[in-house]
């Protein structure tokens, strides 16, 4: 018995110590994880830029903010509505796109199907700054270089290859569903409408969390459809060529106000829909 307690003991004590130990790693990740953005934050209050110095140089000040949206040199307030508008359009018919082929893929059976997947998912492993050249000159055919529609259309165009984590959702839900409404009279088309959408709210959620967040922090494909036309920046481009129009020491403290500024409706978005986003994941990886 006094064995059996001791072994019950040194486990419960190991179990402790490994716990305390994982926690405290944790810890430190999220501490290094964070340090960057409690870092931009601060420099976004300070008067002057000091690469030597955690705190806001000169004390803190509100003026980088307000220096966004009325300076004539870089019209932020145009590149922030370029965003929200490339943003919306894109997340809404996106959104659509995506939820509609992985319904086909999980409940219509037709011939390829399964080839195609497997296509989608390895056409979809390869990054796509290597088709930009082609991508540029097809939009030059049809007249979109040089435009935010241009560059709407390209995000739209590929979002079918995002179909495996819905379509691992719609996977979950009992296909009895359908078949009852069928029955009933229901269309393929009313079954997706009335009856599948309404039970797939987490994953819904996750898709237009996804199609929203994946331009509005894009980067290299906005600078080079966009490139030298200044008005049709979206923030990502207009920041970043902030630090290239004069000394780095004068437009930093600015340039971090505006990543700031820039982050906080993606901050509100995912606050308000966290639940429906892990639900939306973890409901998806079940199966494929």
């Amino acid at each position: 018995m006094i064995n059996k307690e001791k072994k019950m003991h040194n486990k419960k004590t190991m179990e402790l110590v490994k716990k305390v130990v994982i926690y405290v790693i944790l810890s430190i990740i999220s501490i290094i994880w964070l340090f960057p953005f409690v870092y931009i934050i601060m420099q976004s209050f300070s008067k002057e830029f000091n690469d030597s110095s955690f705190l806001p140089a000169g004390g803190f000040t509100f003026q980088n903010y307000v220096n966004l949206f009325t300076s004539t040199t870089y019209p932020f307030w145009r590149w922030f509505l370029n965003t929200l508008i490339i943003a919306i359009i894109t997340c809404i018919f996106q959104t659509i796109i995506v939820l509609m082929t992985s319904y086909a893929f999980s409940r219509l059976r037709f011939k390829s199907r399964k080839a195609l997947m497997k296509l989608m998912l390895i056409i979809g492993m390869f990054p796509g700054f290597l088709s930009m050249i082609c991508i540029y000159f097809i939009l030059d055919l049809i007249g979109l270089t040089g435009s935010i529609f241009g560059l709407i259309l390209v995000y739209i165009a590929g979002s079918a290859m995002n179909y495996y984590i819905a379509k691992g959702f719609f996977d979950t839900i009992p296909k009895s569903l359908d078949e009852a409404a069928m029955i009933d009279g229901a269309t393929k088309n009313t079954v997706f409408w009335k009856i599948i959408l309404p039970l797939s709210k987490p994953i819904v959620v996750y898709t237009i969390l996804m199609a929203f967040t994946a331009p509005w922090g894009d980067f290299m494909l906005a600078s080079y459809i966009t490139q030298g036309h200044s008005e049709l920046f979206n923030v990502a481009v207009g920041l970043q060529g902030m630090l290239t129009l004069g000394n780095i020491n004068q437009n930093f403290p600015t340039f971090c106000a505006g990543g700031v500024f820039t982050s906080i409706p993606i901050v509100i978005l995912f606050f308000c829909l966290q639940r429906y986003y892990v639900e939306g994941v973890t409901g998806g990886a079940v199966k494929g």
